[in-house]
């Protein structure tokens, strides 16, 4: 299978704003998250018809604002991508010279950025990889 779409975030200031814009698109809420210790809410919104998460927008609503996020963020998030092999996939990027900003030290998720500096989330298929060098030990770079 390679490489499957899983869904694009967008950070919101004002949820309740954001969520009747795409629904007036058409989208529906699929899927919320409200995570008390990290103070955010995650809601997942679909089109009609495609409520198996294949083409998700997520909206992240930080509860205390977005005060020291990155400067270029602008308000997009990432765009995220399920992959088989993500030690396999981040040493092809990495040989290739791209940095890899998050390194999958869990065997499990990894941030680069594109050329254009979009925010890229690898997330490993199924369960998360044993632990592995050179990832279990690499530091984080720059921001995603």
């Amino acid at each position: 299978m390679g490489i499957e779409y899983l869904h694009t975030m967008v950070r919101v200031k004002d949820l309740d704003a954001s969520i009747k814009f795409y629904e007036l698109l058409g989208l529906t809420e699929r899927r919320r998250i409200e995570n008390e210790g990290g103070r955010f809410t995650l809601v997942f919104l679909c089109p009609p018809g495609q409520a198996d998460g294949t083409a998700d927008v997520e909206l992240t609503y930080n509860w205390d604002g977005d005060e020291g996020l990155p400067s270029d963020s602008r308000h997009f998030g990432h765009l995220a991508y399920r992959v088989d092999d993500i030690y396999a996939l981040c040493q092809t990027l990495m040989d290739a010279g791209i940095t890899i900003n998050r390194p999958p030290r869990d065997g499990h998720m990894a941030f680069v950025r594109s050329p254009d500096n979009v925010s890229i989330e690898l997330l490993q298929r199924g369960e998360a990889l044993a632990p592995q060098e050179p990832w279990a030990s690499m530091g984080n770079t720059g921001h995603w």
